[in-house]
């Protein structure tokens, strides 16, 4: 038995996350009202076709009826309903251009709200959902084709009690990812940016794989990396943790972060699901 609440902002990638979730077998309901959250729960346990559902809510329900949604889910945990919520949002200027290439209207815009104001309204309605997201999701740098895999991945495919540990390496200079738990810099290390040779190259190279673990400072750091979450990603799981986002960042995002998140990805890989992305290198 598994619920799974899709929300988000407009155009970030609701209607792709649903179908996703439908292509998996799952039972999608979008743009369910509010209140009837309650009268679906009292059918999950009763009928085999809910087993697998996923509902979209979002800033289409009426301010107040989001304003109750906290009562909903204190309802949904009465009834031992397991639920998780998945959150998608993107980046202002990234809404923008997805709206103006589509045409489509946004559903708080009008004449007296422009498009930027409507984003900015839309994200204070939905405040609540985002604060107690399971997993958030940029998909600021995605394509559909990739938000339909990280939904398979990261959503579709994770049980109760299966932690699903996602390890992504940025590039400072591009901005910080967001909805992460965990993030290290290690624009300290060398850089192998400054070597003619391996400046073309990424952190997956032989050559850059070569050069950064022949540095011991790039050892000590992936090795107290490594055995901190080795000591606690199960601490996360036995508490009922599904998701975990892990962030890596180094200047560009193309040699360290890389390197680290590939090596720490084997070091862990044999007790957790991990999953990789290097934002820098789509």
């Amino acid at each position: 038995m598994k619920l799974i609440i899709i929300s988000g902002v407009s155009g970030s990638g609701k209607s792709v996350a649903l179908h996703t979730l439908e292509d998996q077998g799952y039972l999608c309901i979008d743009n369910l009202p509010l209140a009837l959250l309650p009268a679906l729960a009292e059918q999950i346990p009763q009928d085999d076709r809910y087993q697998k559902c996923a509902v979209g809510i979002d800033a289409r329900n009426s301010p107040a009826s989001l304003d109750d949604f906290p009562l909903l889910l204190s309802a949904l945990d009465n009834k031992k309903i397991p639920y998780e919520i998945v959150f998608l949002d993107a980046q202002d200027d990234v809404l923008l251009k997805r709206f103006s290439e589509t045409r489509r209207k946004h559903p708080l815009s009008n004449d007296d709200l422009p498009l930027i104001e409507a984003i900015k309204k839309e994200r204070q309605l939905l405040e609540y959902l985002n604060a107690h997201a399971d997993l958030q999701l940029d998909t600021s740098s995605n394509n559909v084709h990739q938000l339909r895999q990280q939904i398979i991945d990261r959503v579709a495919r994770s049980e109760k009690n299966n932690l699903s540990v996602s390890l992504i390496s940025f590039g400072f200079k591009h901005g910080i990812p967001s909805g992460i738990d965990f993030m290290f810099d290690v624009r300290c290390l060398p850089n192998p940016h400054w070597n003619q040779e391996l400046r073309s190259l990424t952190g997956q190279d032989p050559a850059v794989i070569d050069f950064l673990s022949a540095e011991q400072d790039v050892n000590d750091m992936l090795q107290q990396i490594g055995d901190f979450f080795e000591q606690w990603l199960p601490k996360f799981r036995d508490s009922n943790r599904n998701y975990l986002t892990i962030a890596i960042g180094c200047t560009g995002g193309q040699h360290r972060s890389v390197y680290l998140v590939e090596a720490l990805a084997a070091q862990l890989n044999e007790q957790q699901n991990i999953l990789i992305r290097h934002r820098e290198l789509i």
